[in-house]
C-alpha cells in the first residue's frame, strides 16, 4: 500500500512535467520556426509572455520526481544510475544550454539566429533523450553481469521501439504545445496568430496518433510482458484517451472553446499516461526493480509521502497563481499595461 501511494504520487509530479514541459519545449521550437519563417513579430511576441513567468519553474516538476524516485527506491540510482550516465549528462548539458540561450537570446544586446536555434532544437533534443528512460525501464537494455550493470547501446540505438518512444516523445512536446498556444493566441484576441498556430495544431494531431500505434507495435515485439497485461485491462484506459483526442480535435477544427480542447488533450495524456503507469507496474525496471521490494523502509516512505503531498499541496496553487496572475490575466496576455494600453 505504502508503495502504491508513493509511485503514484511520483508518477502524478511527472505527468505535471510533461505537460509543462512540453509548453515550454514546443513554444522554443515555434519561436525558431517562425523566426525563420519571418513571422516572429506575430507569433513570438504571445510566445514570450508564457515563456517569460514560467520557463524558470518548470523544472521543478521534474526535480520533485527525480528527487523521489531516488528516495523511494534507492536502487534506482544504483540501476539506472551506472547504466544511463551518458545520456542523463548529455540532458544536463542540454537543460544548462536551453536555460543560458534563452537569457541570451531573450535579454542580450542584440538579437541572434543562433541563440533560438539552440533554444528550440534543445526543446525536441531533451524529450528525446528524456524518453530514452521509459524505454530502458522496459528490460532488454540494461544486464547485471557479476554485480555489475552493462548498459547495451547498440541494442538500444537499433531497437524499433526505443525509436517509436523518441517519435512519440517529439511530436507529443509538438501537439501540446501548439494546442496551448492556440488556446492563448484566442484569449489574446490574436486572429492572425490564431489561424496560424491552428494550423500548427492540425499538422501535429495526427503525427500523434501515429507514433501511439508505433509504439505499441514496438512494445509488443521488445516488451510482451507489458503489452499483454494492456491487454488484460482491455486497453480502457488507451481507449479513454483516444476519445479526449477525438475532443480536442473537435474543438480544434471547429474554432470555439480552445480552453476545453486544451483540458480534453491533457486528459487525453493523462488517461495514456496513467494507463501506460499501471499495466507497467509491478516494475520500475524490468526484471530487477519492483515496487515491493524495492521500496524503502516503511518509516521512511511514509515521512516521503507527506513531505511530497504537501510539497504537491504547495505546487498547485503556486502554478494556479502564476496561471491567475500572469499568463491568463487579460491585460498581461494581450501586452498592454494595467493601463489598458499596449
Amino acid at each position: 500500500m505504502i508503495e502504491m501511494i508513493g509511485i503514484t504520487v511520483l508518477w502524478t509530479f511527472l505527468y505535471g512535467y510533461l505537460i509543462v514541459a512540453s509548453i515550454d519545449f514546443g513554444a522554443g521550437f515555434f519561436a525558431f520556426y517562425s523566426k525563420i519563417k519571418n513571422r516572429e513579430k506575430q507569433v513570438n511576441t504571445l510566445i514570450q509572455r508564457y515563456l517569460s513567468p514560467t520557463w524558470e519553474v518548470t523544472n521543478v516538476f521534474f526535480v520533485f520526481f527525480f528527487v523521489g524516485i531516488v528516495g523511494f527506491f534507492p536502487d534506482t540510482a544504483y540501476y539506472y544510475g551506472s547504466a544511463l550516465l551518458v545520456p542523463a549528462s548529455i540532458v544536463l548539458i542540454l537543460l544548462a544550454v536551453r536555460g543560458s540561450f534563452y537569457a541570451f537570446a531573450n535579454y542580450g544586446s542584440k538579437e541572434s539566429t543562433l541563440y533560438v536555434f539552440l533554444y528550440g532544437a534543445t526543446g525536441l533534443f531533451i524529450p528525446a533523450a528524456m524518453s530514452t528512460v521509459l524505454t530502458v525501464s522496459q528490460g532488454g537494455f540494461i544486464e547485471e553481469v557479476e554485480n555489475q550493470v552493462v548498459f547495451k547501446p547498440i541494442e538500444l540505438f537499433t531497437s524499433l521501439y526505443s525509436w517509436s518512444v523518441v517519435l512519440m516523445a517529439v511530436v507529443s512536446v509538438l501537439y501540446i504545445s501548439s494546442m496551448f498556444l492556440l488556446y492563448y493566441a484566442h484569449r489574446a484576441e490574436n486572429v492572425e496568430v490564431e489561424n496560424l498556430v491552428r494550423g500548427w495544431a492540425k499538422l501535429w494531431s495526427i503525427p500523434t496518433i501515429i507514433a501511439s500505434v508505433f509504439v505499441f507495435i514496438g512494445l509488443k515485439s521488445h516488451a510482451p510482458w507489458h503489452f499483454e497485461q494492456i491487454m488484460d485491462t482491455n486497453g480502457i484506459a488507451f481507449l479513454a484517451s483516444f476519445i479526449f483526442f477525438l475532443a480536442a480535435l473537435y474543438f480544434s477544427f471547429s474554432r470555439k472553446k480552445y480552453g476545453l480542447g486544451f483540458l480534453a488533450v491533457m486528459a487525453q495524456y493523462a488517461a495514456a499516461w496513467f494507463g501506460y503507469g499501471a499495466t507497467h507496474l509491478p516494475y520500475i525496471l524490468y526484471p530487477y526493480i519492483n515496487i515491493q521490494d524495492g521500496v524503502v523502509n516503511e518509516a521512511m516512505a511514509v515521512t516521503l509521502i507527506i513531505a511530497f503531498i504537501a510539497g504537491l499541496a504547495l505546487l498547485v496553487p503556486a502554478l494556479y497563481l502564476l496561471l491567475r496572475l500572469f499568463l491568463f490575466d487579460q491585460t498581461y496576455v494581450k501586452g498592454m499595461n494595467r493601463g489598458g494600453k499596449a
